[in-house]
């Protein structure tokens, strides 16, 4: 029970999991549980992945099983983010927990020490994680109703010279790195969360007009991108010069998102700029979305959609195409 005024993360609530108890499990037990998440609709009895098919035979190999409809053979990984595993499943299912107990986000250098694997294992199951949950993101489609919007500039930082004679002046384009990009958070008030990187805020007011509903209420800062927006919905605006809130307008809930991810880049991935910066802030919103939820509940949800979405190209040969 919630104690007023407590926060969320010291509630019962957020203790449902514990990374003890999935470490406990035996070999046996984690396989039987990735079954039981991978396939919920038939309670954990296995699903041909090529042709859809019910009946399948079990082998005695590696715990594999063959379609016999198409005569396909596949294991529980199969065509998910786990495809090809290296390690035993129970430390799969540990890294989903060790990452979804992280509040705040958990860095791939961390995810090594933690399972003893090398730096770019953890990096790449990380990722593979993001980009799984960042699936469901995406899957949302339209916001509707009260929609705050902002952004914020990631990356591209210059660090300023000890002598000031030496300083540069960050503001001018020859001391621009290129790197330098904004995030754009679309959120719903008690409801969903819809970040995407831009180059530029009015770069992403395309983006705004395809993903808000008609007749949704936009609140935004006074920002000369969002002028745009007025000519197709009702907007109400603030300027923050002069205060942060009003009776009329506020994009508090869109700060609130920023203010997590900075902390994430501060205290944890340090720079998350570049092309992981939409992956970062796809993981971000997933967890805003869900920040009253359960970490069990948090669990069971990242465990399905890194079984249900499909294996990404991406990151096969990841480290051999970095290193060419």
């Amino acid at each position: 029970m919630n104690t007023p005024g407590q926060h969320f993360l010291l509630s019962s609530a957020a203790r449902t999991l514990s990374l003890a108890r999935v470490l406990r499990l035996s070999d046996d037990e984690a396989w039987e549980t990735f079954k039981s998440i991978r396939w919920a609709s038939t309670q954990g009895e296995p699903v041909c992945p090529r042709c859809g098919c019910l009946t399948i035979y079990s082998l005695n190999d590696n715990r594999r099983f063959k379609c016999a409809g198409c005569g396909h053979k596949f294991s529980v990984t199969s065509g998910t983010i786990f495809a090809s595993r290296k390690l035993p499943i129970r430390d799969y299912l540990a890294a989903i927990a060790i990452f979804m107990n992280g509040a705040k986000g958990h860095s791939a250098l961390q995810l090594s020490r933690d399972l003893d694997c090398q730096y770019k294992s953890a990096f790449v199951m990380a990722h593979k994680i993001r980009e799984a949950i960042a699936s469901e993101q995406t899957a949302v489609g339209e916001v509707a109703g009260s929609v705050e919007i902002d952004g914020a500039h990631f990356g591209g930082y210059l660090k300023p010279a000890n002598r000031r004679e030496d300083r540069k002046d960050r503001r001018r384009r020859i001391y621009q790195t290129g790197k330098r990009e904004v995030v754009v958070v679309m959120r719903e008030r008690d409801g969903r969360t819809l970040p995407f990187v831009a180059k530029s805020e009015g770069a992403a007011v395309d983006r705004i007009e395809a993903s808000v509903a008609l007749g949704s209420t936009i609140y935004a800062d006074e920002a000369s991108a969002w002028d745009r927006l007025e000519a197709r919905y009702l907007t109400k605006r603030i300027n923050h010069s002069e205060a942060y809130s009003t009776p009329e307008a506020c994009t508090n809930m869109a700060e609130s998102f920023f203010s997590r991810l900075r902390r994430s880049e501060i205290g944890i991935h340090h720079h998350i700029a570049g092309p992981y910066l939409n992956a970062y802030a796809a993981e971000m919103s997933w967890r805003e979305d869900r920040r009253r939820v359960s970490n069990g509940q948090q669990f069971l949800a990242a465990t399905a959609a890194a079984l249900t979405h499909p294996v990404s190209r991406q990151w096969k040969g990841y480290w051999q195409r970095a290193a060419a």
